[in-house]
């Protein structure tokens, strides 16, 4: 197992005195929490850098009776926690995990009989509380009252669901609920994103606003029945001063949630994929050979390779016929199109409706694995209910037991399970290329979606109008295929700033669209998972950059939305004394390729400063190598 803890710093303190107010500061001292009983009700505030951006807020739930009027605090007890931790794979090989901690004992005159926790953490890098109920008794949770309260002016950026596109809207007249997480721009430029974070065995919440004016509410999908003892997941707040500190600080979610399970992790490898979109023998041996050449480490069959997916009759233990997707019968042998990806040192992942997996998850895990499968791409997930989200986590977690990697598609978000489970290594719960949004959402998906975790993007490349017809092809059943409306190079770029372990590239291509174009060996050499990340300069909705690096490598996105713009890139993360070239991939209408992109081969420092001109849905892809003596 590579999760170590190198150091760790714990103080334990209990206060047996009742108190009505309860403070927490994090280590940094940026965040201040404090917890108090105001006119027969629980209440807290969060302040960062001075400045209040959670104003008297509303705490509760309803679990074995209403823990909302008449609550009081009781026994304090506070600890200190400091550790550092190497994630399997990740945004940074190393996540320090340090917060200041309390937990708080609830008593309530409308039920002495029971007793409820309030656990609170204050990090670094944001605010996290949960509902713990101690006692060994079923349990019936059929609300949440926790509110946040926001300063006058505030904005949301508001999306329905996880698969759609977002507004700025002000605290007011929402048309239904949002999902997490919610990025707010407050006044005074400062920026608060709330979510929640380890959602295993419970159900999802989403935003709603209240019946007070600023304020927005937790909204449980439905009720929830366990045995306590039991928890809650984290409720999640993050306040920044740059949006970017929003991505930069997301291994909070990580750490609210338990150290990996696993002991050996040597069969779960991060790479990049590319989908056989033909479901013919032929098909696949072509991608098997595009993805040696052009070091792709998996390849994937999508839905359709056993039947229609969303019939019940459809049988995952059997290759079967679906004219859909190929009209010719008996196009596609399975079995050897895995063979000659093993002949070649490549490893396969299989799409299963879950349809076929309630039904047939014991019987195909073994079975995919005596195939020589490596991993299983979930699609149409239930997500939102008690009993779905249990039944996914367990699932994850079978999937573990046979040693292969998953996928999850569809609305499903990340709340940091990828810790526990570390063969969940991507999952969907974004609109992605399969919508063809424009530039602005591709903007403002780093600073909304991407806090969460990883996201699969299906990055594409020649789904575009090269001949000037304008008309998508719409062969093995992409009749609804629509055009990039983004370059070549703000696909590139999305390569580095997208995060996802497994990195689906050439997402609607097939091997015979490539014309070896020169700027293809970026993506033959970007990694997925990353060292050290960090934000150079970035507005949600308008432009970000973004640096990672991998061992000595640092590879530089860049995209902006629908207009043209200029960005100075300081180079000033490299390490002084050393020399550097910088592969530059640009979008340029001089260039005689189809794809118009341009590369330029500088040496740089950590003193350079790189210039970039960025056409309207334009971006720029860097790869930055040390010269060795």
């Amino acid at each position: 197992m590579r999760i170590i803890k190198i150091f760790i710093l714990s103080i334990f303190s209990y206060y047996s005195l009742f108190a009505n107010e309860v403070s927490l500061q994090s280590p940094d001292s940026r965040y201040a929490v404090k917890v108090f009983e105001q006119e027969n009700h629980l209440w807290f505030t969060v302040d960062f850098n001075g400045n209040r951006v959670i104003y008297p807020s509303l705490l509760g739930i309803n679990g074995n009776g209403e823990w909302k009027e008449n609550v009081k605090i009781g026994n304090i007890s506070r600890d200190t926690v400091n550790q550092t931790w190497y994630p399997v794979y990740g945004e940074r090989s190393v996540v320090k995990d340090h917060y200041n901690g309390c937990v708080i004992d609830l008593v309530s005159d409308d039920n002495k009989r029971r007793t409820l926790q309030l656990e609170i953490r204050s990090y670094d890098e944001g605010v996290a509380f949960r509902y713990i109920f101690p006692g060994g008794e079923y349990l019936h949770i059929t609300d949440e009252y926790t509110q946040y309260t926001l300063p006058e002016g505030t904005k949301a950026w508001y999306t329905p669901r996880a698969q759609t596109s977002y507004e700025l809207l002000p605290l007011y007249g929402w048309p239904g609920e949002s999902e997490r997480p919610l990025v707010l721009e407050l006044p005074e430029n400062n920026y608060l994103l709330l979510t929640e974070a380890g959602v295993v065995n419970y159900v999802r919440t989403k935003f709603a606003l209240g019946d007070k004016p600023n304020t927005i509410n937790n909204v449980m999908y439905g009720s929830v029945d366990e045995i306590a003892p039991f928890a809650t997941p984290w409720r999640v707040l993050m306040a920044a001063k740059k949006a970017g500190e929003l991505i930069e600080n997301n291994d909070i979610l990580l750490n609210l949630n338990p150290p990996s399970i696993i002991e050996n992790p040597w069969w779960i490898t991060p790479g990049k994929v590319m989908r056989e979109v033909t479901l013919s023998t032929a098909g696949a041996k072509a991608v098997v050979d595009f993805a040696v050449k052009r070091n792709l480490q998996y390849i994937h069959f999508d839905s359709g390779w056993y039947g229609p997916e969303n019939n019940w009759k459809s049988d995952a233990t059997t290759v079967a016929f679906d004219s859909i997707r190929n009209s010719k019968y008996g196009a596609f042998d399975l079995h050897e199109a895995i063979a000659y990806a093993k002949k070649n040192n490549k490893k396969v992942i299989l799409y299963v409706n879950q349809r076929a997996l309630s039904n047939q998850l014991d019987e195909i895990l073994p079975l995919y694995k005596s195939w020589g499968v490596d991993g299983l791409k979930f699609g149409f997930v239930q997500v939102g209910s008690h009993l779905w989200t249990k039944w996914l986590h367990e699932a994850v977690a079978k999937c573990a037991k046979y040693g292969l990697v998953v996928d999850i598609h569809d609305e499903y978000r990340p709340t940091g399970f990828s810790r526990t489970y570390p063969n969940l290594m991507t999952q969907e719960g974004i609109r992605g290329n399969e919508e063809f949004p424009d530039a602005t959402h591709n903007a403002l998906l780093p600073f909304t979606r991407f806090t969460q975790g990883a996201a699969d993007y299906t990055i594409c490349y020649y789904r575009r109008d090269f001949s000037g017809k304008d008309v998508p092809e719409k062969s093995q059943g992409l009749v609804k295929a629509r055009l990039l409306s983004t370059t070549p190079a703000h696909q590139l770029a999305l390569s580095v700033i997208y995060y996802s372990p497994l990195q689906y590239v050439y997402w609607y291509d097939k091997p015979s669209e490539s014309q070896d174009e020169p700027e293809l060996e970026f993506f033959d050499k970007v990694p997925t998972v990353w060292d050290d990340t960090k934000v150079l300069e970035g507005v949600p909705a308008e432009y970000i950059t973004m640096a990672r690096r991998s061992g000595r490598d640092w590879f530089v996105g860049s995209i902006t939305n629908t207009e043209p713009r200029k960005l100075f890139t300081s180079l000033n993360f490299l390490e002084p004394g050393k020399t550097y070239t910088a592969h530059i991939y640009e979008d340029d209408p001089k260039v005689k390729t189809r794809t118009k992109v341009g590369i330029k081969r500088i040496k740089v420092t950590h003193e350079s400063v790189l210039e970039a001109n960025l056409q309207p849905s334009g971006g720029q892809a860097i790869m930055i190598t040390e010269i060795l003596d």
